[in-house]
């Protein structure tokens, strides 16, 4: 079936995709729509899905994981060792579950798999001619290494009062607020430096690791050259200005090493006797790995439609996209 931007339907590009056009954020819709937006935000709240996940695992990590402040305030190679391991295992918990899941263990087949192709075996454009473990290496080294010294960056900080802190009891309304307002933040900076990833000389230099991966999985998250991962987890450091407690901090982390190993996965849920258990795949990420010059933000806010780089899933975005590529190469 053919789609348009008027009519839903599937794309016929790829084995699976939802209906398309695809939605964005009603966040800034004018005349705002109150009830549209409360209803776009319970689907990361309240449904299982990889928010819902990183917040628990927050939540965990902070009770029961965070060395004692005193311990913080000097820079020691045995916390930040243990904080390392830890963001390791983490990610070997969520990329690896997924990926045994869905490429090992082939769970549900072929089932709400995005793209008909398997990742790449005897490749020689990965290193160790195997695109699983070219994205573990990177993900593991780079990845986790840059997370790493960013969170030891902030806690050696709150420990020591230069980073401003809140807690719970203190400020109920902001804590609250300020767990809604992670993610619009978030996709806000990650649109910005994620186009600076595409400019040419950045592209060629750091930004081209990542995008190897024309057909992601959840290794592919945070696959990324060291230049990039250092700038990719900057968004963090918003926390050095803005009151935060340590789950909010634990939870932005999180979005930003965990969420990519979901967005990533090449699958749209998790399936357990043919029922979606958890939403785990991003349709509108998967449109920026095979088009490039598209979506460089998130679905949580409406950047790519703003900034007319949105690709919708339909033909025209898909012809409209080649068109604005071969505008931005062809000099």
């Amino acid at each position: 079936m053919s789609t348009t931007t008027k009519q839903k339907g599937k794309s016929k590009d790829w084995h699976h995709s939802p209906d398309v056009p695809i939605p964005l954020s009603p966040i800034l819709d004018w005349p705002p729509k109150p009830l549209l937006w409360l209803k776009w935000i319970s689907r990361y709240w309240l449904a299982i899905s990889s928010t819902t996940v990183q917040l628990v695992l927050a939540c965990l990590v902070y009770a029961l994981l965070i060395p004692e402040p005193e311990v913080m305030k000097q820079l020691s190679l045995a916390w930040i060792a243990q904080v390392w391991l830890r963001n390791v295992l983490l990610l070997c918990l969520v990329a690896g579950g997924l990926h045994y899941w869905f490429y090992s263990l082939t769970a549900q087949g072929k089932k709400l798999k995005y793209d008909h192709r398997q990742l790449a075996k005897d490749s020689g454009i990965y290193k160790f001619r195997s695109q699983v473990r070219d994205n573990m290496f990177w993900s593991l080294a780079s990845g986790v290494t840059a997370w790493t010294v960013y969170e030891v960056l902030y806690f050696w900080a709150a420990a020591n009062g230069v980073a401003p802190g809140i807690s719970l009891v203190g400020n109920p309304v902001w804590f609250v607020a300020w767990m809604v307002l992670i993610p619009v933040w978030s996709s806000f900076h990650f649109y910005w430096i994620h186009r600076l990833l595409h400019w040419p000389p950045l592209y060629r230099v750091a930004h081209k690791v990542h995008h190897r991966n024309i057909t992601t999985g959840p290794w592919s998250g945070i696959s990324m050259h060291p230049v990039e991962t250092a700038i990719y987890f900057t968004s963090v450091l918003i926390h050095f200005v803005v009151p935060s407690h340590p789950i909010h901090v634990l939870l932005h982390f999180y979005i930003q090493g965990l969420h990519p190993a979901f967005s990533h996965s090449g699958f749209e849920a998790v399936l357990i006797q043919d029922k979606k258990r958890l939403n785990s795949g991003d349709f509108f990420h998967q449109l920026h790995h095979r088009y490039f010059e598209c979506n460089y933000g998130t679905s949580e806010m409406p950047w790519d439609r703003i900034f007319g780089s949105f690709h919708d899933g339909s033909d025209e975005a898909t012809t409209a996209t080649r068109q604005r590529k071969r505008q931005m190469y062809v000099r």
